[in-house]
C-alpha cells in the first residue's frame, strides 16, 4: 500500500518540546549489556550499518557459545560483561566504519531521481536539452525538482535508483520558488519515498550532504555544511529573486538543481536551487542554496510539519 510522504521532527526540536523525557531515562545498572564507556561510543558511531551490527552479532553469538561450552565439570571460568565487551570493542576498532556523510547518502539515494528533458529536432526526434535531479516525497511517484529543469521541455524522462525509466508529466509547480512537480508514470514496485525534516532548528554549521547529477555524473554525493540561513539568489541569465533560502558549501554544479540537501540522518531540508559564481563557467565556488523543504513540500500540497 502506497504511504504519504514521511515527516521528521528534528532532535533538537524533539528536546525542547519533551524536555521533561530526561529525566524519565532508568538509571543504568551493572547488570546493563553495554555501558557509557568507550564500547557504547564505537557502536553510536556505527550507527546503522548494517555490515558493522551483523559482525557484531556474529561475535556475540560465538562469544555465548564458547561460555556455554566452557561451562563444565573442571571448572573453567564463565566468561564476564568485561570480556564481551572487550571483544566487541576488538571488532570495531579493526572495522572500517562508514562516515556519517556516507550513511546519509546511503538513506537518501534510494529516493533520488535524474531526470532528464528532451525537446524535438526538426525531423521530430527527441533531443535532450538537459539533466537535473529531483527527489522521490509519496511512493505514489510524486517527485519534487527545480522549475529551471523541466521548463521547455516537450518530454521527461526519470531514471530511479534502481535502474528503470519513466515518462513523466509536471502536475504542479511554484516558479517564486523555482520548484516543479512531477509524477511518475510507471512506479518501480519497491519506490523509496525521503523522509522531510523542518528546517526550524538549522543553524549555520551543521553537516549537510547533496545528492544528485552534476554534469549527468551520479548520483554523486558532497559533503559541507550549512554557511547561512534566509539568503537571496537571482541566477545570472533569470530576473527573478528568490529569498529566504539555505546557504550550503557542499559541492553543487548544473546538474545537482533540483537535488536533495540532506542532514547526516539522510532526512531532507531543502532542494538545491543554484550555485553563485560571479564569472560565466557555472561551476561551483563554494556558494550554494536550497529552497527550505517547507517551501518545497507546499509546492506539492502538502501539509506543514
Amino acid at each position: 500500500m502506497r504511504q504519504p510522504a514521511l515527516y521528521s521532527r528534528s532532535a533538537r526540536a524533539a528536546a525542547v518540546a519533551a524536555p521533561e523525557a530526561v529525566d524519565t531515562v532508568p538509571q543504568k545498572t551493572a547488570a546493563s549489556p553495554l555501558r557509557t564507556t568507550g564500547l557504547g561510543q564505537r557502536l553510536a558511531q556505527a550507527g546503522t550499518s548494517p555490515r558493522v551490527m551483523w559482525a557484531c552479532m556474529a561475535l556475540l553469538g560465538m562469544l555465548l557459545l564458547a561460555s556455554v561450552l566452557l561451562r563444565g565439570p573442571g571448572g573453567a571460568r564463565e566468561l564476564t560483561q568485561k570480556d564481551i565487551d572487550a571483544a566487541v570493542l576488538r571488532t570495531l576498532t579493526t572495522q572500517n566504519l562508514p562516515s556519517a556523510a556516507a550513511r546519509a547518502a546511503e538513506k537518501i539515494r534510494p529516493s533520488v531521481v535524474r531526470v532528464m528533458s528532451f525537446t524535438k529536432n526538426k525531423k521530430g526526434e527527441d533531443v535532450e536539452q538537459g539533466v537535473g535531479t529531483g527527489v522521490v516525497i509519496v511512493d505514489k511517484g510524486v517527485i519534487l525538482t527545480n522549475l529551471h529543469v523541466v521548463q521547455s521541455a516537450q518530454t521527461l524522462r526519470l531514471v530511479f535508483a534502481d535502474g528503470s525509466a519513466s515518462a513523466a508529466s509536471v502536475i504542479g509547480a511554484q516558479p517564486e520558488n523555482d520548484l516543479a512537480v512531477l509524477q511518475a508514470h510507471t512506479i518501480p514496485d519497491d519506490l523509496s519515498a525521503a523522509t522531510l525534516r523542518s528546517t526550524t532548528d538549522l543553524l549555520p554549521g551543521d553537516p549537510v550532504v547533496a545528492v544528485g547529477f552534476p554534469f549527468g555524473i551520479g548520483p554523486s554525493t558532497s559533503a559541507g555544511v550549512i554557511s547561512g540561513l534566509g539568503r537571496s539568489f537571482r541566477s545570472p541569465e533569470g530576473e527573478q529573486e528568490i529569498g529566504n533560502l539555505i546557504q550550503f558549501d557542499a559541492a553543487a554544479n548544473p546538474g545537482n538543481s533540483g537535488g536533495p540537501l540532506v542532514t547526516m540522518d539522510g532526512e531532507v531540508v531543502g532542494i538545491v536551487t543554484g550555485i553563485l559564481n560571479p564569472t560565466n563557467h557555472r561551476t561551483f565556488v563554494g556558494i550554494g542554496f536550497a529552497v527550505p523543504i517547507e517551501s518545497a513540500a507546499s509546492a506539492a500540497g502538502l501539509p506543514p510539519f
